[in-house]
């Protein structure tokens, strides 16, 4: 542009001088610069579509991030209320199988009381029925004894019976001895006579008492001396003959009579 310039310097140098009319203005003198304003505000049109573009995508991007992020703050929002649900119904459980625990725990607690208190009574029976054997064989045994020793008193007894009939036939056919009932169960009245010789028809009588291996007499008329009687008594339960019997009371009534 400088030796566009210089030339045109050097023409006007050498063109004649004109008239006033014909005279050229300064802004024709001037020389002709071209700045590119076109090219210029072709670029910067063509920028600021590309800073339009620019700024619509960011407003875009921002608009889409900011949506983006309040979505996520409603997701975790929603997964923090859904995690505090679990954890409200987790802790729920949690206490529900803990009270569980308890419960079977205490039951079995109780169960091993029970088992514990079963098997205690156990052995106490176990115990109890061996001891229960123990003495049912020691009863048995006695009572085996017992038996053996009634059985021996029985065939004694028979065998005295046997010489009692004859000896109590001749007391009340000879000595005026009369046997009877006393009105109750193994007892038996004997009653003499001939024994007071003031009197032959006296009676002197007294009951004896057979219920029991050792026998006794609860009544005597006329009144005997005890000492006497359990003298008569003792030889009697030792013989068991009743010639004993009936010879020593009769010497006692004699004897109570004459006095």
């Amino acid at each position: 542009m400088a030796t566009a310039f210089e030339a045109s310097l050097s023409t006007s140098a050498m063109r004649p001088p004109l008239s006033s009319a014909d005279a050229p203005s300064m802004a024709d003198s001037l020389p002709n610069i071209n700045f590119g304003f076109d090219e210029l505000r072709d670029r910067m049109a063509k920028f600021t579509v590309k800073f339009d573009n620019f700024i619509e995508q960011g407003r875009k991007r921002v608009l889409e991030e900011r949506n983006q992020f309040r979505m996520s703050v409603t997701e975790l929002h929603e997964d923090q209320r859904m995690k505090k649900k679990d954890i409200e119904i987790l802790s729920l459980k949690s206490n529900t199988h803990q009270q569980t625990l308890a419960k079977e725990a205490a039951e079995t607690n109780e169960m091993q009381s029970a088992i514990a208190s079963l098997s205690a009574q156990r052995d106490t029976h176990l115990a109890m029925r061996d001891t229960l054997k123990q003495q049912i064989a020691k009863t048995q045994k006695a009572i085996d004894v017992k038996l053996a020793a009634q059985r021996a008193h029985a065939q004694y007894i028979d065998a005295q019976s046997r010489f009692n009939i004859p000896e109590l036939d001749f007391w009340t056919s000879n000595l005026s001895l009369t046997v009877d009932g006393a009105g109750l169960d193994d007892r038996l009245k004997f009653v003499f006579t001939h024994i007071d010789e003031r009197d032959w028809n006296r009676e002197a009588m007294f009951e004896l008492d057979t219920a029991k291996r050792e026998y006794e007499i609860h009544y005597c008329k006329p009144k005997l001396e005890k000492e006497k009687v359990e003298r008569v008594l003792e030889k009697l339960n030792e013989s068991r003959s009743l010639v004993d019997l009936l010879k020593g009371m009769r010497e006692l009534f004699v004897e109570a009579m004459k006095a």
